[in-house]
């Protein structure tokens, strides 16, 4: 991996952290606009390193929160990384509007199902809402900057515009 690519990577998971202090209301403090960047990542720097900055995003994330689930954010941090991976084989491949798709459901409402069990259902329908506005914006960001985004900073990391 060249110092192109690892700084860009740096870069995102800065721009992770500045979403992550953007935070939706919400009964957990670490419901924020982290995932933008790491959807920018997925789709510029690859799979692996957007899973890197989306696993590290929500990590910041629920630092700022005050990390008030404790270690299962850690569970949340490789749930993001999985997503962000799959979001980016699907977007990568041409499949655009089903890693949009994908994303969006997955992470308003499928990523959290596993506090239904661990904590309560009572407890899951208490963050849909937070996750579902959270998701949407960060997707709407998504769709609207990063046929922009893209050629521009492609050009900037990888000399050409093409990966290396």
């Amino acid at each position: 991996m060249d110092v192109r690519k690892i700084s860009a990577i740096a870069i995102f998971i800065a721009l992770s952290a500045v979403g992550a202090m953007i935070k939706i209301p919400s009964p957990i403090g670490s419901i924020a606009l982290d995932s933008f960047p790491a959807l920018l990542a997925a789709v510029i720097l690859g799979p692996v390193s957007g899973a890197i900055v989306a696993g590290l995003g929500h990590i910041i994330s629920a630092f700022i929160g005050g990390m008030t689930l404790g270690p299962f954010h850690f569970l949340i941090m490789v749930e993001m990384a999985v997503l962000t991976w799959m979001f980016s084989i699907l977007y990568i491949n041409g499949k655009k509007v089903g890693a949009f798709f994908l994303f969006f459901i997955s992470n308003a409402f499928v990523l959290a199902l596993p506090f239904a069990f661990l904590i309560s259902p009572g407890f899951y329908t208490l963050l849909v809402p937070g996750l579902t506005v959270a998701t949407a914006v960060n997707v709407v960001l998504a769709v609207l900057l990063l046929p922009h985004l893209e050629p521009v900073l492609k050009k900037i990391i990888f000399k050409d515009g093409l990966a290396e």
